[in-house]
């Protein structure tokens, strides 16, 4: 679950990383992963006693995204799939390459480094459709160029 972009869970889901109650340590990523995810102190709440949280409480850290009925999950998480995919797919992965990257640029090169993912973007025909079909009132065609 640290591995995905984007999480929907069922009421009943349960999130816990319960190594260090078998005296192992989180080394399949977790004790790497976790604390860029949640506050420091709620990812050293679950590493360190191995208790879980429920689907609400992670939702309410930052955890998981949405929250719905048991069941629901997949269809939840395919509809949120499909409002991103709905989006200008260069804005998408230039949206999601800032967010994954910037955290490694030095504060005086993150605005240049991010003028350099967002220029091709902007300067793209998906932008161009993007306004010409609001300013149309109609749905976007976008071509991904």
């Amino acid at each position: 679950m640290l591995a995905c972009d984007l999480v929907v869970a069922g009421r009943g889901a349960r999130f816990g990383v319960p190594e260090v109650k078998r005296s192992l340590v989180a080394a399949g990523g977790a004790a790497l992963l976790l604390p860029q995810r949640v506050p420091r102190a709620v990812a050293l709440e679950l590493l360190l006693t191995g208790d879980p949280m429920d689907a609400d409480r992670a939702a309410a850290v930052g955890l998981v995204n949405r929250v719905v009925d048991d069941g629901a999950a997949l269809d939840a998480a395919v509809e949120l799939a499909g409002v991103i995919a709905a989006n200008g797919p260069l804005a998408v992965a230039a949206t999601k390459e800032i967010v994954q990257s910037a955290p490694a640029w030095p504060v005086a090169e993150a605005w240049a480094r991010q003028d350099e993912v967002v220029r091709p973007v902007f300067a793209s025909d998906d932008a161009r459709e993007g306004s010409t079909a609001f300013a149309e009132r109609r749905p976007p065609v976008w071509r991904g160029r």
